[in-house]
């Protein structure tokens, strides 16, 4: 089973509980099987009459989902509203002075940005890897040690707009874009490791970690302002996500004929079919357990 978001709820369809899992059947299952100390879990774990799961394309949307969901409604077995991971974007100044990638908290105008994205140390590893590959910094005009280090690279304003249009291809998780920066990090961090330089290997790693966490497949926050319903229906379940201003809001899924599904399922933007397909297939197994 792949990443995503798992709901409790008791006997009365209250939510126990929210969470997100690196491997979501593990994760429920451990529920019944690991609690160790935890008698407070425990005590809600005699209380779930039902499990409802959401399988997401990757753990950075697994963790967005989860985020949006409890800034909605916090069950009661979870500890806090939201999440603890700071939620950011990535900027990019294409000033001739100064280029480059800046990590923000806020969208402002007149620059493009990216995002949103979980985690400032995460963002700031992910911009690090893509400078590393792509030096935009030093494609600017400055003087003093930003240009003996362009000259050192081989650097030059010349050079700024192509390294441009790739970082933006990065961002926008164009794939031969991605895998070829991807590439040269694995191989950076490898010979680092064959040099014995051990820590800059470590650290290259975690780059490369940060920067497959920002060009995930993440659906459930948007930079635009997007509001629509997404519709799956299996075996007489119809599931429904809601994203208003470009953040899923709510989850929810009931009973319905595929007479009163079809309408509904034949309005969903394709790029949210095979997520919603997927999901209702999960749920309608879900209910047979």
């Amino acid at each position: 089973m792949e990443p995503g978001v798992y709901r409790f709820r008791d006997e009365a369809g209250k939510v126990l509980y929210i969470g997100r899992a690196r491997n979501l059947r593990r994760r429920v299952q451990s529920y019944w099987t690991n609690l160790g100390d935890r008698p407070r879990l425990a005590t809600m774990v005699r209380r779930i009459a039902r499990v409802e799961g959401v399988w997401c394309d990757s753990e950075h949307e697994a963790a967005m989902l989860e985020r949006n969901l409890l800034e909605q409604s916090k069950p009661r077995w979870n500890r806090v509203e939201g999440g603890a991971e700071v939620v950011g974007y990535i900027r990019f100044d294409a000033g001739p002075a100064r280029p480059g990638l800046r990590f923000t908290h806020t969208v402002t105008p007149n620059a493009p940005h990216f995002g949103p994205y979980l985690g400032g140390l995460r963002i700031r590893q992910a911009i690090a890897a893509v400078h590393r590959v792509l030096p935009l910094t030093y494609s600017g005009a400055a003087d003093g040690s930003v240009r003996e280090f362009a000259q050192l690279f081989g650097i030059g304003p010349d050079d700024r707009k192509t390294l441009a249009r790739t970082a933006i291809a990065v961002l926008e998780r164009d794939p031969e874009a991605v895998t070829a920066l991807r590439t040269e990090l694995i191989r950076r961090r490898d010979r680092a490791a064959a040099e014995l330089r051990f820590e800059f290997a470590a650290k290259l790693q975690d780059e490369l970690t940060a920067f497959d966490w920002i060009v995930a497949d993440q659906k459930a926050s948007w930079l635009e302002p997007h509001t629509l319903d997404v519709y799956g229906w299996s075996q007489g379940i119809l599931v429904r996500f809601h994203l208003e201003a470009g953040r899923v809001r709510t989850w929810t899924q009931r009973p319905a004929t595929e007479v009163t599904a079809r309408t509904r399922v034949a309005e969903t933007p394709a790029l949210w079919r095979p997520f919603a397909q997927r999901n209702a297939d999960l749920a309608a197994r879900l209910l047979q357990i």
